[in-house]
Order: structure tokens, then C-alpha cells, then sequence
């Protein structure tokens, strides 16, 4: 059975919805800026790739807004525009997944900071957005999705995973369309922790450069709705691409490292392929994980020789996280949106802020500026803390 994506919609730093998303990549924006969620002072680095000005918008029903988290939110914006392209009306045989990992925290760190500081009582009803599965419920309830509901949390995987379950889950006749995609929002617990690890870079994010110092944390979400061809047709839904297949894979190695050999990475893409029926010689452009982190980025360049041979240097490879910053369990998905992107507007995204060549990643990046390139099939890849790796295969409808 064919899968595909009739629906899309997007929320990070670049701005709202797909057009804005689209824009920004064909031209190389970055929206990686100075943080002002909250007070980032005593950091090692103070900027991120941050939403402006969010807030509820006026068709959010005053029931669920109440209780909306900033992820809630953000999942809400891309979902009902994903919804609306592909007509998707709710059902007992559509499902939802979702992949995330921050959840309601930005929304119970500021109750937390609040009531120590004796500002006003302690909201309960912002408590309850807290847990990581609440965007899934929320978007269940506001359209009427009474199908399979899933929240994934695989780390930086977790946005990719979300679609290869979906796609799982038409195929297997669980559902005939599932809403799904990712979504986190910055919060203290995350921006702490990376600069703990001194994981962040005290710039804007620079992948693949010899000068890169770490990765730029991001916010946003990106949304899908996925359904078998037949059903697509024969509602005359418009097809924005076909989702081939996914391969998942575990380093079993480390926490934070990813494998010394990258055979975790690799694996991960070859079942990828393997999965969508698609030779190597096929792919015509990979968004890369593209972390700007030392080790990840010359990894992912070795995996992905291993992958290609030696036409791995034709290939176009791109960190689009560059732009949008690495939005965590958002990741998967919003890289996933940036193929389908390409796919349909015929450019591969760039890798802004990259300068200066590392001689271990000789790839072409794509640096600067986008490029105008017919693309028929794109690699998206996640790598994730705790080994867990995920290659998305997607293509252009024809």
C-alpha cells in the first residue's frame, strides 16, 4: 500500500505556516537569535531559534486555550493547517502521533518561578499540560480524532518516528489517515541542560564548518496528515508527496555519543531504503541531522559515504537546522516538511552560517544559498540522545 502526505503545516522561527517556511529556506534565512523566553543570563550561550510573539489564536476554542501549553500551542497552529489542506474531517478511523519530549515544561517552570517569588497562586490548570502526551490529547479533542493515539519520545528522533508509525498504521488497516508530525518548545530545563554539557554554541549554529562549536536550540512544530493513495484519490485530495518508508536503528553505545564508526547511522538509513524499495543511486538530496556538533557532523559524513560510495560527493546535503535550530522532538518532522518542501519547489535548502570547510566533511553542504535542483527523492535523517536513530525516505508525487 502507497502512503501519502496530503496535508502540511509548520510553526518555528522562520515564521508561521508552510509558505513562510518554504521562503525562508529558498533564501537562507536564519531565525537563530538573542533568547527572550526567559532570562538566559549566567549561560554559556544566550540564543536559540525562538517563536516570537505566540500566542492563542482567536479560532482555538477559550476551553482549550485555558490549558494550552506553549507546546500545545505550537502543535495546534501547524495541525489545523495540515487539517485544512487535506480536508481531513475526524473519526473513529483516524489516528494521531506525535513526537515530542519537552511537553507542558516551559508553562510549569514559569508556575514553578512564580510561586517562589510569591507573584500569584499556583495555576493547577497549567500543571496539567506538563506531561509530554498532552499536545496528542489536545489535538485529538479539537478535531474530533477518536482513532489510535500514540506519543513517540525518542529524543531528536522522536518527529520522524512519528511519520514512519503513522505510515505503520495505514498500512496495517489501524487507520485510514493519521494526523502526525512533532513539536517542543524551549523551556529552562533544556537550554540548561545543553549548556551544561557545553553542547550549545555561543553563535548561531554553523554545521559541517571547521569552526563549529555545538548545536542552536529551536522551537516549532511541524504536522502531517498521512493516508493511503486510494482513499487520497478517490476524494480528490491533493498529494503533496509520497511517504516511501522509514528505518530505525539503535547505537547501543552511549547517552549523549553517537558510535565512533557510525554504523548506527548507517544502518538506520540503508533500512530505510531498504523499506521504501529505493537504491542508492535514487536519492537526490539529504537533509542531514547536521547537529554543528563535532563529532555528529564528521560521523554523519563518514555514514553517509559508507551509504552512497562514491557518489556521495554529487549528492546535495543540507542542515536546515541552520536555520530553525535543532527543535528537538520536533526535529524529524520539521526536516521531514523541509524535503517535502524541496521536493514541490524544486531547490535544495542550504547551510547558512557554514564559512569554512572541515576537511572531514567534504560533502557538498550547500553553502550559504539555496540551489535550483529538480528533486525526485530525498533522505531525511535523526539521530537522537541514547543511540536512537531514524532515516525517512520520502518522493515526489508524479
Amino acid at each position: 500500500m502507497r502512503v501519502v502526505i496530503t496535508g502540511a503545516g509548520s510553526i518555528n522561527a522562520l515564521g508561521v505556516g508552510t509558505a513562510a517556511f518554504a521562503d525562508g529556506l529558498r533564501h537562507g534565512r536564519c531565525g537563530i537569535g538573542a533568547l527572550s523566553l526567559f532570562d538566559a543570563a549566567g549561560y554559556r550561550s544566550a540564543c536559540a531559534a525562538e517563536v516570537r510573539s505566540l500566542a492563542s489564536p482567536a479560532w482555538l476554542p477559550k476551553a482549550i486555550a485555558r490549558r494550552a501549553s506553549r507546546s500545545d500551542l505550537l502543535a495546534l497552529i501547524a495541525a489545523r493547517e495540515a487539517v485544512d489542506a487535506a480536508r481531513l474531517a475526524g473519526g473513529t478511523d483516524v489516528g494521531i502521533v506525535i513526537g515530542a519530549t519537552t511537553g507542558g515544561m516551559f508553562g510549569s517552570e514559569e508556575q514553578y518561578r512564580r510561586r517562589l517569588g510569591h507573584l500569584q497562586p499556583l495555576r493547577r490548570s497549567v500543571m496539567a499540560a506538563t506531561p509530554v502526551s498532552t499536545s496528542a490529547d489536545v489535538l485529538a479533542r479539537l478535531f474530533g480524532c477518536q482513532g489510535p493515539r500514540l506519543t513517540v519520545s525518542t529524543a531528536c528522533s522522536s518527529g520522524g518516528n512519528a511519520l514512519g508509525i503513522a505510515a505503520d498504521w495505514i498500512r496495517a488497516g489501524r487507520a485510514t489517515a493519521v494526523l502526525c508530525g512533532g513539536v517542543d518548545s524551549l523551556c529552562r530545563m533544556t537550554f540548561s541542560g545543553f549548556n551544561a554539557l557545553q553542547a550549545l554554541d555561543t553563535v548561531p549554529c554553523r554545521p559541517f564548518d571547521r569552526d563549529r562549536a555545538g548545536l542552536s536550540l529551536g522551537e516549532g512544530a511541524a504536522m502531517f496528515v498521512l493516508e493511503d493513495t486510494e482513499r487520497a484519490q478517490a476524494r480528490g485530495a491533493t498529494v503533496l508527496a509520497e511517504f516511501m518508508g522509514y528505518g530505525v536503528s539503535a547505537d547501543a553505545h552511549h547517552i549523549t555519543q553517537p558510535r565512533p564508526d557510525a554504523a548506527g547511522a548507517l544502518r538506520a538509513m540503508q533500512r530505510a531504503l531498504q523499506e521504501s524499495g529505493v537504491a542508492p543511486e535514487e536519492i537526490d538530496y539529504v537533509n542531514a541531522h547536521g547537529t554543528a556538533t563535532p563529532l555528529n557532523d564528521v560521523l554523519e559524513t563518514r555514514a553517509l559515504k559508507a551509504l552512497l560510495g562514491p557518489r556521495a560527493y554529487d549528492v546535495p546535503v543540507s542542515s536546515t537546522k541552520s536555520m530553525v535550530g535543532h527543535c528537538l522532538g520536533a526535529a524529524g518532522a520539521i526536516e521531514a516538511l523541509a524535503c517535502v518542501v524541496a521536493l514541490r519547489g524544486g531547490f535544495v535548502p542550504p547551510t547558512v552560517n557554514l564559512k569554512h570547510a572541515d576537511p572531514e566533511c567534504d560533502l557538498d553542504y550547500v553553502p550559504g544559498h539555496s540551489r535550483a535542483r529538480s528533486i525526485r527523492t530525498a533522505l531525511s535523517n535523526s539521530y537522537g540522545f541514547g543511540g536512537n536513530n531514524t532515516s525517512v525516505v520520502l518522493r515526489a508525487w508524479q
